[in-house]
């Protein structure tokens, strides 16, 4: 039978009344059972994370980046056995698992290096007019108060880190809620932090189910919200709290730009192989997933059948295989819903040239090609394993079909001409372009989010420190400058 897992509450484990099971969507097995915390307990995390946050702020930067060292060195000694939890609870194959933890490890490091040098202050004289004469100021950073932070099912470690180390190294208190599918992973990073020496109170993770979310949500003591998910929920949460600060970080509709000067064999293999791998890879259940290919008309029958042959070749299966490239969805519904919209572009027109086939919570690898855009498929995120392809003409009209989305997260071109990339850059309307490569490629420590229905502020770690705090000036008068 399997073990119940405790939440954390206030930096110490606890249960409740009620637990929910946790269950592979590879095979239904059982993986966990997950202790759910009652209304006064939830209570009980979000006192203690503000009678704490004046303490926390005022921790030492030594203690504060000593406790994310410590996360990291911990992810690195059991990445074996995280990344096969993070396999069994979501379905990600274990290649893909593996390089979640070592993610991880690397945004807690990360943390650990930003706390030891964030907020050593900005002088400014302010003697440039006579009125300011003898006056500098010293603008510093401070919490803007406890954090609540919303994680997504889709990276299920790696996303909670991307919650935790932030708030950490700033000393805001933080309350985590992992997503009901996959709360395992962020269980145990609870686990890791209660080793530390960081003050009770400073952090919670709580798995409470999603309709509980709206009473935290309005909880003045939360003036900060982070969240990942879908853009209706997200902007639905933002419209909720106008007085609030929120960071989304939403969905997308990734667009790989394949222009004209791409266009050696050499060329169209990577774009290819980057392309197939990245529009299935974790089951295509990334916001940065390769969505479309736009393609330059020149070359576009030659890199289609590239496209459909890097596709092709990605292995499905039981994600716990070290072969397997693509598992399962998170569940037979997400599948299901991937298959209706498939099956919906290709009684418009679109063409199959690739999978299109469900068994349970799989869907095969599929490419679809001339896909009216008025289908859903064309206008949403499908969050599955599925591409599409479409030829321009020229790099504007390339351009101009990249931003014909609600959605702006991040783009890649394949281009080899410097000046094509700066025009990229101009004018595409996205949080992120990645020049020689597919949008799917995100470094945890650079500036991540997006624009339009991608969301709002950013990620990776320097950046949502920052986020997580604000300015506050002190003028010191009468000083020999």
């Amino acid at each position: 039978m399997a073990a119940t897992h405790a939440f954390w509450l206030a930096g110490r484990q606890a249960t409740g009344e009620e637990t929910f099971d946790v269950t592979s969507p590879w095979d239904g097995r059982l993986v966990g059972k997950v202790a759910v915390p009652t209304p006064a307990q939830v209570e009980e995390a979000v006192a203690a994370a503000y009678a704490v946050r004046d303490e926390f702020a005022a921790t030492p930067a030594h203690v504060r980046a000593a406790a994310l060292d410590h996360v990291s060195r911990r992810l690195v000694e059991r990445t074996e056995e995280i990344a096969r939890l993070i396999s069994a609870e979501n379905g990600k194959p274990m290649k893909w698992a593996r390089g979640e933890v070592g993610r991880a490890v690397s945004v807690f490091r990360f943390a650990a290096e930003e706390s030891r040098r964030f907020n050593g202050g900005e002088a400014q004289r302010l003697d440039t007019d006579a009125g300011g004469t003898g006056r500098l100021a010293l603008t510093r950073r401070f919490p803007r108060g406890v954090v609540l932070g919303i994680a997504p099912f889709n990276f299920p470690l790696n996303l909670c880190a991307h919650k935790i180390a932030p708030a950490i190294a700033v000393g805001a208190p933080i309350i985590l809620k992992p997503a009901p599918a996959t709360p395992l992973s962020g269980l145990l990073i609870g686990e890791l932090l209660a080793e530390t020496e960081l003050p009770a109170g400073a952090w919670s993770v709580l798995p409470v189910a999603n309709d509980r979310m709206p009473a935290l949500v309005q909880d003045e003591r939360l003036p900060v919200i982070s969240f990942t998910g879908s853009d209706k929920v997200g902007f639905a949460i933002m419209d909720s709290v106008p007085r609030k600060h929120c960071t989304l970080e939403l969905g997308g509709n990734g667009a790989a730009v394949v222009l004209a000067d791409y266009a050696s064999e050499k060329d169209l293999d990577w774009a290819a192989t980057r392309i197939g791998t990245f529009s299935n890879y974790q089951g295509g259940q990334s916001c940065i997933s390769v969505q479309r290919v736009v393609a330059d008309a020149s070359l576009y029958e030659r890199l289609v059948p590239k496209i459909i042959a890097s596709v092709e070749a990605q292995v499905t299966g039981d994600p716990s295989d070290d072969a397997t490239d693509v598992g399962p969805l998170v569940s037979e519904e997400a599948a299901k819903r991937v298959e209706a919209w498939v099956d919906e572009a290709v009684r418009a027109g679109a063409r199959l040239l690739a999978g299109g086939k469900r068994d349970g919570a799989s869907y095969a690898p599929t490419v679809l090609a001339d896909v009216p855009a008025d289908v859903t498929i064309s206008c949403e995120e499908v969050f599955g394993p599925v591409l599409t392809l479409s030829r321009v003409d020229g790099e504007d009209a390339a351009f101009k079909t990249v931003n014909d989305s609600k959605y702006g997260l991040q783009a890649g071109v394949f281009t080899h001409d410097v000046q094509a990339a700066f025009r990229a850059h101009r004018a595409l309307e996205v949080g992120g372009v990645i020049v020689g490569d597919i949008p799917s490629y995100r470094a945890d420590q650079m500036p991540y989010g997006g624009v339009k229905q991608s969301g709002v502020g950013r990620e990776g770690v320097k950046y949502a420190m920052d986020d997580y705090t604000y300015e506050r000036v002190m003028v010191f008068t009468g000083l020999a400058l």
